[in-house]
């Protein structure tokens, strides 16, 4: 047995679910621990709700042995937005952020301009926008204070280069959505003042679980602008306004929901267990089979090859996105389709009779396209290309 097939055992997804980037269905182990720390509030005694209380502690931790941070460092959160909504709202200075960005970047940060004045938002818009390190030094001026950008694009699943990025633009800040990389990217977390991510795509964790890493240089210069009682000095009998805590808990509102901290704290665990290398070696693969499955039948890739995690985004060009899409669901496959493209993310549990299906799919869009093309061809143009015989017995 390898070192990944115990954790390849814990993922029960149905047949043809290829939508990890969107939603993980929670695993075995995140489902008992939360029914059994449920039971636990239900008690009423202290003690089981402290016991429970501890699970939180317990998932900082092991993020922040993930993160190569502090656990001081580390805050959980409702949402990755939440994480990137505080750093925005504490920002002055000039931010540069994709255009195509995912709306939690490009949002919280117009925002934070428009509410507190103290920030300018400056968009690029790289070809295809598929961000590059070339793309972020052409926005750089004196007054760029931070960059925002997520590692894993959620459109095209193209990774970014976050040590280079840290190189490129010096001493200023580098906030990144760890949104579709965290977990299943191996990646020096530390280049990033910011990692804001959220356990309920690749982790299996389920919602409510976000989670952020301020460095000390992002507490330095990042304002605790929305700080609440989870974030101050004293507890709540302590009147007028509070000074923030010295810690990453400054940039937090209320206090976190220990069962989503009891089921993070679980799937943390089990990537520990495994190892976030190898599981990121082993999706790579499986984005790598649904690109071989794209390219045998004919549909033109989006996602970068030298560089992707787990998305592969698909164009299908030639045909309606809506007809491609309702063909991969009547054959069993679940995908997210957006506009003209489909996004197929795949996990490490993502099995032979799941890749087999999605082969079939795109074989049956391959089928339909080709049935399209001769029917909309006029007829002297299908028999030239139907050839001599084909025309004889016609």
């Amino acid at each position: 047995m390898s070192h990944l097939e115990p954790y390849v055992d814990t993922f029960g997804a149905a047949p043809g679910y290829l939508d990890w980037a969107a939603f993980g269905p929670l695993s075995p182990t995140v489902l008992s621990e939360m029914c059994a720390d449920a039971e636990l509030l239900g008690t009423g005694r202290r003690s089981g709700i402290e016991l429970v209380g501890e699970r939180i502690a317990e998932a900082r931790g092991r993020l922040a042995r993930l993160l190569g941070a502090s656990a001081d460092e580390v805050v959980l959160q409702p949402s990755t937005t939440h994480s990137l909504f505080q750093a925005m709202f504490g920002l002055s200075g000039t931010v540069v952020v994709p255009s195509q960005e995912f709306p939690a970047i490009r949002v919280s940060a117009h925002r934070a301009a428009a509410a507190r004045g103290r920030l300018a938002v400056r968009e690029i818009d790289p070809p295809e926008g598929i961000v590059t390190i070339d793309s972020i030094v052409e926005a750089l001026t004196d007054d760029v204070t931070a960059i925002a950008v997520s590692v894993v694009d959620f459109r095209t699943g193209a990774l970014l280069d976050l040590a280079g990025i840290r190189d490129a633009i010096g001493d200023r800040l580098l906030l990144v959505d760890a949104m579709q990389a965290f977990g299943v990217v191996d990646v020096d977390w530390t280049a990033a003042d910011l990692v804001a991510g959220n356990g309920y795509t690749w982790l299996r964790a389920g919602r409510g679980t976000g989670f952020a890493r301020f460095s000390a240089r992002a507490q330095e210069r990042i304002v605790p602008v929305l700080s609440g009682i989870s974030g101050m000095v004293g507890d709540v009998s302590a009147l007028g306004v509070p000074a923030t805590l010295d810690s990453a808990a400054a940039f937090s509102i209320a206090p976190p929901d220990p069962l989503a901290a009891s089921r993070l704290a679980a799937a943390l665990r089990e990537l520990e267990d495994v190892g976030v290398a190898v599981v990121a070696a082993e999706l790579h693969e499986r984005a790598e089979e649904i690109i071989t499955l794209a390219d045998r039948h004919e549909v033109p890739v989006l996602t970068p090859r030298d560089a992707h995690a787990g998305i592969v985004t698909l164009f299908p060009v030639a045909q309606d996105a809506a007809a491609f899409a309702a063909t991969l669901a009547n054959h069993g496959v679940t995908v997210t389709a957006r506009g003209a493209t489909i996004r197929v993310s795949p996990h490490v549990g993502t099995g032979a009779d799941t890749v087999m299906m999605l082969g079939d799919a795109l074989a049956d869009a391959a089928a339909r396209r080709a049935s399209s093309v001769v029917e909309t061809v006029p007829e002297d143009i299908v028999i030239e290309v139907l050839g001599d015989s084909h025309a004889t017995e016609n």
